[in-house]
């Protein structure tokens, strides 16, 4: 088989973002990508929909990545093969009034999903030890703190059968550029202009710093960092969407044995009926 095309950071070595290429397609031009691409949408699409029938695992994906890198095109790239009845994505900007009064965990906490439902996270708890540590917003023992809550958190996911996948969008500052750059000239982008992407580019080693320590602290073999070269867009969405499908692929067989016996049980709480009815 060959090799994923996302690598695991698992935290058994110090993560280095800038040694990784972020423009690596490893051999693959657009053409078999899409191909590939697509036949991973249709395994996708049923993946999901045994998840949601089956009633016995939540899916969370998390989305990390500086700005520009595509968390958004990715989100749109998955929905294409979800039904959205249960699917959702959740987006994580600056806090709330109402968030900033309860503990910094509560507002990804409230919107995870149940179990039979997928919820994309655009960005996410991870804003608590990357945008508060860059920008100051709270003291560093407080920040530092977090790594532990985060990991606990997670493990707690974990234990309620909640399946969590964790990707970072590693793009390049020469890629990022442009692509600010791009949203410059028409209706259709502009709207998605905003300046502090321009005041963040400044603080591109800081951000990285954060990234790392945030990867080191809080990945493991059981709940790894997924490290996504994301310079080429089809190859980001590619990346992913395997990652997604060889995580739920094991769980097929168990799904549909559970879903044989559901309606095992549903065609002899049937018959019952109709016996008593005398038909």
């Amino acid at each position: 088989m060959a090799r994923p095309l996302a690598i695991a950071l698992d935290g058994s070595s110090k993560a280095h973002l800038d040694k990784f290429d972020t423009a690596d397609t490893r051999g693959l031009d657009k053409e078999q990508g899409l191909a590939r691409l697509h036949e991973l949408g249709e395994e996708l699409t049923e993946l999901v929909n045994l998840l949601t029938f089956a009633g016995q695992h939540a899916l969370l994906v998390v989305l990390q990545g500086r700005d520009a890198s595509g968390k958004d095109g990715t989100i749109r790239k998955v929905l294409d093969f979800c039904n959205v009845l249960s699917v959702r994505a959740e987006s994580f900007k600056v806090p709330t009034e109402e968030e900033r009064a309860h503990d910094f965990l509560w507002r990804a906490h409230r919107v995870v999903p149940r179990r039979g439902f997928f919820t994309l996270f655009n960005r996410s708890h991870y804003e608590d030890v990357i945008a508060a540590r860059v920008h100051g917003l709270v003291p560093k023992e407080k920040w530092r703190a977090r790594y532990d809550h985060i990991n606990g958190f997670e493990r707690l996911l974990a234990d309620n059968d909640t399946l969590l996948l964790k990707f970072y969008l590693n793009i390049s500052r020469d890629e990022q550029y442009d692509r600010l750059l791009e949203r410059e000239k028409g209706p259709r982008t502009a709207w998605k202009l905003e300046p502090n992407d321009w005041r963040e580019r400044p603080l591109w080693n800081e951000v990285t710093r954060a990234y790392e320590e945030a990867i080191d602290r809080c990945s493991s073999p059981e709940r790894p960092f997924y490290l996504v070269p994301a310079d080429r867009k089809w190859f980001r969405n590619l990346a992913v969407i395997e990652r997604i499908v060889l995580t739920l692929r094991p769980l097929r067989g168990g799904w549909l044995e559970h879903l044989v016996r559901m309606g095992a049980a549903a065609i002899a709480a049937i018959e019952q009926i109709r016996t008593a009815e005398g038909r």
